[in-house]
């Protein structure tokens, strides 16, 4: 987990949130994992059960890190069923590993201290500025992912020692200096080649290939010519985005807008707070008592800052005399937030109970508020009203377009007549092949839908993102079939040719060998120290010399035809370098690791009960 914040923390807090939130796993439905839930269970694992809310929403922040990594191209993946259930099921297996390892962590007696995961979250980089533990750093990521402290340090705890058991079981794998150097050496080595190439493509011209031949290949290899489903559609688009092109705004809209809501342009107040905390605990009661007389020392003239040093069971914060972070309302707990807004400089509030313990809760400064002038704000008011204007009308719109075009279901004529729309059209097209126009995979579903192809109505009303929505129905139709042959006989000749001049081409590679054999002279060009990764000659012929022994010779078919490859010599490796041999350690190193923790979730699965819930 530490580490995958680590990664985020390059840039700016708001990067290393959006990189945090869609890779971390150890953030998701660990709530879930604790105690009893009386929802439904995705898989049970020796007797505790994995939720079906914590799979989804591990599922979900799967598909977010894939769509970030991916791009557009997960959209069109993700338009595959069948591929989002095997993510689906990945992401349970992930869990059920992890629920195993728990388990086995638990039955071992393993524990982290509080200690510890403070020390973890002192030495973490990415809550340290300039080297140093950052306490408003710290919270400010926290209160990013939606986190408290006491909830964070759980799901630390959980993921130390589920790694502390990791660690124990495949830590002890090693690779030897001599492993890596062999590797190193072997990978280093080059081979002085001879070959000779025997291109298939003169003897196309002699080649001849019957109809009757065609038709043979024809008739024998159907799934080779078989013509994908195809359709073509008629739609209508609906686009936030056009709608506010045709908007017109007034300096007197504008300025009226402003005097109508001039609290929106307004800089943020932030406050700065300071706390002392008394977690709830096992015993509430007792949590309050110990408040009730923190507060009391407060009344009696007791500073602020050393009670918090002393007494706050927040000790980051305690060691900074409370201080939190600058907070704008809203943004923490509502019983903290609706404390904080309520008080002057320097006070301090009476008890607050949240649902993370009884605070205290002192303001310690005031920034903000400052009114902003309509000049400053004037283009920014533009573009607001222009884009209130045309969602308001775009909401309309899309229920005009889905009423009408579900009210007449076989026609996109009245839908485009309530709406303003123009209904547009494409030629025909296979489902891996759409129109730049409306390739969505939310849309290419909708239009290979039972509703649209076999039931001949109008889609529903499909959402493409960004405010814009479609409605799609099918114009033609055709079903997926056997192309005829007179359709594909060029094609089967320009193949049988092919691959009759191949043989050829091998034919001769092969008696060339024979003579070789035989010790007769052959022309050979000679290529000294090839490289295992040569990019000069084709890697058939390369990968071939890396195979031979010295002395030997074979034939290897190449796009262009076959060659004859001699080994004449194999080169050691000149000048293996430490770095190299350190890398590929690493790699040796990380390939033993992988392999060993596989072997560990192996073996607990097949000692563990495990049973998934029915689809």
């Amino acid at each position: 987990m530490l580490e995958k914040i680590r990664e985020g923390a390059q840039g700016t807090i708001a990067k290393s949130i959006l990189v945090l939130v869609i890779l971390s796993f150890a953030f998701t439905g660990v709530s879930s994992y604790l105690g009893s839930s009386t929802e439904p269970a995705a898989a049970t694992v020796n007797g505790e059960e994995i939720p079906v809310s914590a799979l989804e929403q591990a599922f979900q922040n799967e598909k977010a890190r894939m769509e970030q990594q991916l791009g557009e191209m997960f959209q069109t993946l993700a338009a595959d069923d069948n591929y989002l259930r095997s993510i689906r099921q990945g992401v349970l297996e992930r869990m059920i590993a992890d629920k195993l390892l728990d388990q086995t962590a638990s039955e071992m007696g393993l524990r982290i201290s509080d200690e510890q995961i403070k020390q973890a979250i002192m030495e973490e980089p990415a809550f340290q500025t300039e080297g140093k533990f950052d306490n408003e750093r710290y919270l400010a990521i926290l209160r990013q992912l939606g986190y408290q402290t006491n909830s964070f340090r759980d799901m630390m705890r959980v993921d130390m020692t589920r790694r502390q058991l990791v660690n124990a079981l495949i830590g002890s794998e090693f690779v030897l200096p001599s492993e890596s150097k062999a590797v190193a050496e072997l990978q280093g080595q080059t081979r002085d080649l001879r070959y000779l190439v025997v291109e298939s493509q003169p003897f196309e011209a002699g080649i001849t290939v019957a109809d009757d031949e065609a038709k043979s290949f024809y008739d024998a290899n159907p799934d080779q010519f078989i013509k994908p489903e195809q359709v073509s559609l008629e739609y209508l688009t609906l686009s936030a985005k056009s709608l506010a092109d045709e908007v017109s705004v007034t300096d007197e809209q504008a300025k009226a807008y402003y005097d109508e809501h001039m609290s929106q342009y307004k800089t943020p107040e932030k406050r700065l707070a300071a706390h002392i905390l008394v977690n709830l605990g096992d015993d509430e009661a007792a949590a309050k008592t110990k408040a009730d007389a923190i507060y009391a020392k407060l009344q009696a003239g007791a500073d602020f800052a050393e009670l918090a040093k002393t007494d706050s069971e927040d000790t980051f914060s305690g060691e900074l005399g409370g201080q939190l972070d600058w907070f704008e309302q809203g943004v923490m707990d509502p019983a903290f937030d609706e404390a904080l807004f309520g008080l002057e400089k320097d006070q301090y509030s009476a008890v607050v109970k949240t649902d993370y313990g009884f605070h205290i809760i002192k303001l310690l400064d005031v920034q903000g508020g400052a009114q902003a002038s309509f000049d400053e704000v004037k283009d920014r008011i533009f573009a607001q009203i222009k884009e209130k204007d045309a969602l308001d009308k775009f909401y309309s719109l899309q229920q005009k377009l889905a009423d009408t075009s579900y009210e007449v279901p076989d026609s996109l004529t009245e839908a485009a007549k309530a709406t303003g729309l123009e209904v547009k059209s494409t030629g025909l097209f296979a489902r891996e092949m759409p129109p730049a126009e409306i390739s969505n995979p939310a849309l290419i579903k909708a239009a290979f839908s039972e509703q649209v192809l076999l039931s001949g109505m109008n889609s529903d009303v499909v959402d493409l993102g960004d405010n814009q929505v479609a409605v799609v129905r099918v114009k033609e139709h055709k079903q997926a079939g056997t192309l005829p042959f007179d359709e594909v006989k060029a094609g089967i000749v320009a193949r049988l040719t092919q691959d009759k001049a191949n043989d050829a081409a091998k034919l001769q590679a092969q008696e060339l060998l024979a003579k070789f054999k035989a010790g007769e002279a052959l022309e050979l060009t000679a290529k000294a120290k090839v490289a295992r990764f040569d990019r000069e000659l084709d890697p058939s012929i390369v990968n071939k010399g890396f195979q031979l022994a010295v002395g030997g010779a074979d034939t290897i078919s190449m796009a262009s035809g076959y060659a004859l490859v001699v080994l004449d010599k194999v080169n050691p490796a000149e000048g293996v370098e430490d770095a190299l041999v350190q890398a590929l350690a690493q790699r040796l190193s990380n390939q033993y690791t992988e392999l060993a923790y596989r072997g560990v979730i192996d073996s607990l699965k097949a000692k563990a009960e495990i049973s998934y819930a029915a689809e």
